[in-house]
């Protein structure tokens, strides 16, 4: 392996070893602090402690953000190996200056939605936040970049992509966090079950990102694998 390569398993390392332990221990709390308040309300008290509710809070934050961070992660590699690779820092220099004043400005907008109280500023910081994620995903498309993107999305299967999974995800982690006060301030628990819901979801979604990435992770070859396999017939499965 080359340090290329070894550059390409930085974000898949850091999913496994920090990403999906957190989901598990936000799933955790989440289903504690659901089945405290069902006994709470049907048997006037429980054995769950209250501190669940807090925990599930603080990790879901810390969720969001290893979330987004990941994701970007996952997306500055390919952007920054392929623009070295082909040049584009002296030959096109306007359009990496963009992008990485879109990787910036993507990071801080997510602070600032951490810091953020009035609804708001939650809701510009979250737009900008996601709007950041899909610019940077979808830069080959905005920049009107002939040729294949930098940045493989797997188009012609989107239903089963590990960039399309991650993206959608993104959004909806920087939406729970945006929402979080509305949550807690909503008797009507509308917010609640819409938080519920979408994160359901988000579940299914992680499970289909750990199944996508593994696909992924046997179909890229390794640097020196490149010229030899790319020769081959992937449609007739035969190679030269």
């Amino acid at each position: 392996m080359n340090p290329t390569d070894y550059a390409a398993l930085i974000h898949p390392a850091i999913a496994v070893a920090f990403v999906f332990p957190i989901i598990g221990m936000v799933v955790n709390f989440a289903w504690q602090t659901r089945q405290r308040r069902l006994q709470s309300v049907g048997e006037g008290k429980s054995k769950i402690p209250p501190i669940v509710g807090q925990e599930h809070l603080k990790l879901g934050k810390w969720l969001t953000g290893a979330v987004v961070g990941v994701c970007l992660l996952g997306m500055a590699y390919p952007t920054f190996s392929k623009a070295i690779e082909n040049q584009a820092f002296t030959k096109q220099p306007g359009e990496m200056v963009f992008l990485i004043l879109m990787f910036a400005a993507t990071i801080a907008s997510l602070v600032f939605l951490y810091k953020a109280q009035p609804r708001l500023w939650r809701a510009i910081f979250a737009f900008l936040s996601s709007l950041g994620v899909l610019v940077i995903g979808f830069q080959d498309i905005i920049l009107r970049r002939e040729g294949l993107g930098w940045i493989f999305r797997r188009d012609y299967e989107w239903q089963y992509s590990h960039f399309y999974y991650g993206i959608t995800v993104t959004l909806l982690m920087i939406f729970s966090l945006a929402i979080v006060k509305e949550i807690y301030q909503d008797r009507s628990n509308r917010w609640r079950y819409i938080h519920i819901f979408l994160n359901c979801f988000a579940l299914l979604l992680f499970i289909g990102q750990g199944m996508t990435g593994t696909r992924d992770l046997l179909e890229i070859p390794l640097g020196w694998q490149e010229t030899h396999l790319y020769k081959c017939d992937f449609t007739n499965k035969i190679c030269p």
